[in-house]
């Protein structure tokens, strides 16, 4: 199995649990790893890893909040979804606050549980897209020259080219070029779009 194929990681303490979502995976075709220890999964799991975990609250070793924890830390960004026979509101709402995508309660429904396992899967690939795309869009605009960059900059505060030109003391043409050229070197067809770039980038040309 390939690393960069999305992959269902099961982690519960019950061998039996973790065997069973498995054949229910196998039988839907979905990769999928089961682990009855969390630290042996934590010791496997990595960030760059596409899929989703399943993921038990009550474990002898640590509990699915710690483990939770522990991926928030090591920047592991794979959505959560809680399995639990005992939890609780609290619970619940400390789960959903950290970042996990659902909290069902054992036996969930095998129907209600691939739908949220498709979901955690769709949310998983969209979250990768867009960190590919702001990541191609830092390189790009990496490749301004200095005055392209502070172009950008100022099409960002909403300055117009008389504008620009005056305050950096160019001629409304050569603003004009700069403009047309940075453009080009960020692969966008009207300045909403590179003003747009630079805002999702942090703001930093």
């Amino acid at each position: 199995m390939k690393s960069d194929n999305p992959q269902v990681f099961v982690v519960d303490d019950e061998a039996p649990l973790v065997h069973a979502i498995g054949m229910l995976l196998d039988a839907h075709r979905m990769p999928h790893r089961g682990f009855t220890s969390p630290r042996t999964f934590l010791r496997t799991i990595k960030s760059g890893h596409p899929g989703c975990i399943l993921l038990d609250v009550r474990m002898p070793e640590m509990s699915g909040l710690e483990v939770q924890d522990a991926l928030r830390r090591r920047g592991c960004r794979q959505p959560v979804i809680f399995l639990t026979g005992h939890g609780d509101i609290p619970m619940a709402v400390r789960a959903t606050r950290a970042g996990a995508l659902d909290f069902l309660e054992k036996p969930a429904r095998r129907s209600l549980l691939m739908a949220r396992i498709r979901a955690a899967l769709k949310q998983d690939r969209k979250q990768r897209e867009r960190m590919s795309d702001l990541s191609r869009n830092a390189r790009n605009i990496a490749t301004l020259t200095p005055r392209e960059r502070q172009v950008l900059e100022l099409l960002a505060q909403g300055l117009s080219s008389q504008k620009m030109a005056k305050k950096l003391r160019l001629s409304p043409r050569t603003v004009e070029m700069h403009r047309l050229r940075m453009m080009r070197r960020l692969g966008v067809k009207n300045t909403a779009q590179a003003v747009r770039m630079i805002l999702e980038a942090g703001g930093e040309a």
